[in-house]
């Protein structure tokens, strides 16, 4: 005798289909930003943030040939006796490092010059959020600048951090924010830099000066470095506080060119004197490769 097949709806009643239901019910209501950050993170297949070396610490990490110097007790007698050579356990160093984030979420990084692009603040967004993810799975704390959100471990800073990089800035061009830094800890800041200079320089010298180390990464639109105008073009600001047009766009572009060649170099100067490293992404390259650079990046600088 043939039994109808269960239909879907009764598959679902299952232990199974409920553990399911619950999983996708949960994820629903995780912020966009926060998936696509933890698939970014995922696909990058990085492991643990760098810091596997020799020292104190709670998990094995190899074994390596007694040396001059060892005392008996180091010994791992069990390995030993597998041959003629005598072998010393070690084990990982396990320091948590501390990472402050700041993200530049002003009207400036709202630019996108066309609907194929993000903006770019969400790709900042995405590279900050995603960094964060796979620095907490290596056991590091993980906060913003400023103390709104302190340095913690674990997955409900992540969430954290997502609720924070929801809200947006009304200035024009957001100052970085150099309050509240621990120091001789680690930084990433995200943004275009083309705001007030002098703003970002205070804020690396407080840094400098507590020791700290970090990554600046600069994210610009594609059309931002190519100034691809010309005929009749109107400009505005940021924020639409001011507009310029001009007959001849193509006249301003050596310009244009020069004074961002010249931000360029003045930002180089200042990531040198703070011991700092500069980084450049493209809102028109894929988010991983910006991803890699970050984790290479931040791992110099421990």
């Amino acid at each position: 005798m043939n039994h109808p097949a269960p239909s879907r709806d009764m598959t679902a009643r299952g232990p199974a289909g409920q553990i399911r239901s619950r999983a996708e019910e949960a994820a629903s209501v995780l912020p966009p930003l926060l998936v696509q950050a933890q698939q970014l993170a995922g696909a990058v297949l990085l492991g643990e943030h760098g810091r596997r070396r020799s020292g104190a610490g709670d998990d094995f990490w190899q074994y390596r040939p007694v040396q001059q110097g060892d005392s008996r007790r180091m010994i791992d007698h069990r390995r030993s006796a597998r041959g003629d050579q005598q072998f010393v356990r070690e084990r990982e160093w396990q320091i948590a490092q501390t990472v402050h984030l700041w993200v530049d979420q002003g009207h400036s990084m709202r630019f996108a010059s066309n609907a194929k692009l993000p903006q770019k603040v969400d790709r900042a967004r995405l590279l900050a959020l995603a960094s964060a993810v796979l620095m907490v799975r290596g056991g590091e704390r993980v906060g913003l600048t400023g103390g709104a959100l302190p340095p913690r471990r674990g997955n409900m800073q992540i969430l954290r951090l997502a609720e924070h990089f929801t809200t947006i800035d009304d200035t024009a061009y957001a100052p970085p924010e150099h309050r509240a830094l621990i120091p001789h800890a680690r930084a990433l800041f995200i943004s275009d830099f083309l705001g007030p200079f002098q703003e970002l320089e205070i804020a690396l010298t407080k840094a400098a000066d507590r020791g700290l180390r970090g990554v600046l990464l600069q994210v610009l639109d594609p059309t931002e470095e190519m100034f691809p105008f010309s005929g009749r073009t109107r400009f505005e600001g940021p924020d639409s506080s001011f507009s310029h047009e001009t007959l001849k766009a193509s006249a301003l572009r050596d310009r244009y060119l020069d004074r961002l060649a010249e931000r360029r170099d003045a930002l180089e100067q200042l990531c040198r004197a703070a011991g700092w490293t500069l980084g450049l992404h493209h809102t028109g390259d894929s988010a991983q490769s910006g991803l890699l650079w970050l984790y290479h990046a931040l791992e110099l600088r421990q």
